[in-house]
């Protein structure tokens, strides 16, 4: 699930991990918590999913944290965009904290959808650190799109079908 920031991709998100899963849902959070602005944010996700859905916060280790997913749950990874920005702060290789974490979510039985920002639609970056934060997420998104069946790009809270059927 791509799309802008406020596109509606996370609500979106929810209530297809809703459909595929039911309560038999774990919300991977990839938001990293002690700025006010963003605390408000992670509890405005919370209030928007059911209580029954098991909900992880990770960082750069989201291998380690899919790992212990319970399985047969449906897996909503929220976002990418956040993941990818912990592992640049965090100094972690992000091509190889995402094929660890890849190696994961393909032996899972259920569903498994990720949601991130595209970022590769506005002006390039002046300084180097966001540039490369703007090549490493678009690279991924490319890799993950080439396996995923579908792949829906939200504009104004409308899903445009990219790939395959929702």
């Amino acid at each position: 699930m791509l799309g802008g920031t406020r596109s509606g991709k996370s609500r979106f998100a929810g209530r297809r991990a809703a459909a595929l899963g039911g309560n038999e849902v774990t919300y991977v959070a990839t938001a990293r918590r002690g700025y006010a602005e963003l605390e408000r944010r992670i509890a405005a996700h919370r209030r928007a999913r059911p209580a029954v859905w098991m909900t992880v916060e990770t960082g750069s280790d989201l291998a380690q944290t899919l790992a212990a997913v319970t399985a047969g749950h449906v897996v909503l990874l929220d976002s990418l965009t956040l993941w990818v920005a912990a592992c640049l702060d965090e100094g972690v290789d992000v091509r190889s904290a995402w094929a660890a974490a890849e190696a994961e979510l393909a032996a899972r039985e259920r569903p498994v959808i990720v949601v991130s920002d595209e970022v590769g639609l506005g002006v390039i970056p002046a300084n180097e650190l966001a540039r490369r934060f703007c090549d490493e997420i678009g690279e991924l998104h490319q890799r993950i799109a080439a396996q995923a069946s579908t792949v829906a790009f939200m504009v104004a809270g409308l899903p445009v079908v990219v790939k395959g059927t929702l």
